[in-house]
């Protein structure tokens, strides 16, 4: 069974590495919080999720809504405080795994093609934004605290370029330097924030970058394991950083990807 006054928060929970996070996490005693944005063909995945947390003796509540939404946002951390409320319970660990954004060029030979400014500003601001304004309203809502772990999913597009990667390229970028930004300003609350570099993974995060199948060739080629990153991989790997010997440990950006990007 979970421990009541142990919880994940994963913000992007129904698939992929979130989704690993969550499980993983399950198996490791904490009750799952889980931020999603799934609609009527993706809602029986999400229940599967559910269902196989509970089976490992979690307990679990699921939002389903715009985690880039500030009214949205403050609502559901206050239905989280509530939640929590009466075992004593907090946010121990904040995953932050939103994979919602725009690919395309940003110039092109086309200019209708190109990557238009909305989808650029939305971009920025569910995959990178938001982890600084979850955070912020954690904190201020008391359920953040002494011990607290931050983990901002980020990518090799951090430092590479890829046709039609740029809007989600440069927001890596800004989750690196809000990385660093949140580990200065929360260092005195005892709450570290590090940045999660996993290997290629096969996501449906992933499967939505044109030229994907290349990247997992290039991924297969370079890992001296022989396979890509799994997000169970990273999830056990987050458990394990969560644990009280790691205090000293933040504003990095920690590869979890069986050393891929060192054999590039």
């Amino acid at each position: 069974m979970s421990d009541p006054r142990r919880w994940l928060l994963v913000l992007g929970a129904s698939s992929g590495i979130g989704a690993g996070c969550a499980r993983a996490f399950a198996e490791a005693g904490y009750g799952i919080l889980g931020v999603h944005l799934d609609r009527r063909n993706t809602r029986p995945a999400v229940e599967a999720l559910e269902s196989d947390l509970r089976k490992a003796g979690a307990e679990v509540c699921f939002f389903n809504g715009n985690a880039a939404d500030d009214a949205w946002r403050s609502a559901t951390v206050e239905a989280i405080r509530t939640h929590l409320r009466a075992t004593g319970g907090r946010v121990d660990v904040l995953v932050h795994s939103l994979a919602f954004g725009s690919l395309g060029p940003l110039v092109g030979a086309d200019a209708a093609r190109a990557v238009r400014r909305s989808q650029w500003e939305m971009t920025l601001d569910v995959m990178a934004s938001s982890l600084a304004f979850w955070t912020r309203d954690l904190v201020h809502a008391g359920l953040l605290g002494l011990g607290g772990r931050v983990f901002a999913l980020t990518s090799q597009g951090t430092d590479h370029a890829w046709p039609s990667y740029g809007p989600v390229s440069a927001a890596k970028a800004v989750l690196d330097a809000l990385v660093r930004q949140l580990a200065l300003e929360l260092a005195p609350l005892g709450i570290t924030v590090n940045a999660v570099q996993p290997g290629v993974t096969d996501t449906p995060a992933l499967r939505r970058i044109p030229g994907w199948e290349m990247l997992v060739e290039q991924a297969l080629r370079r890992n001296p394991h022989g396979r890509l990153t799994t997000p169970e991989d990273v999830g056990r790997c987050l458990v394990d950083l969560s644990r009280p010997g790691t205090s000293w440990m933040t504003g990095n950006r920690i590869r979890v990807d069986g050393g891929e990007d060192v054999c590039g």
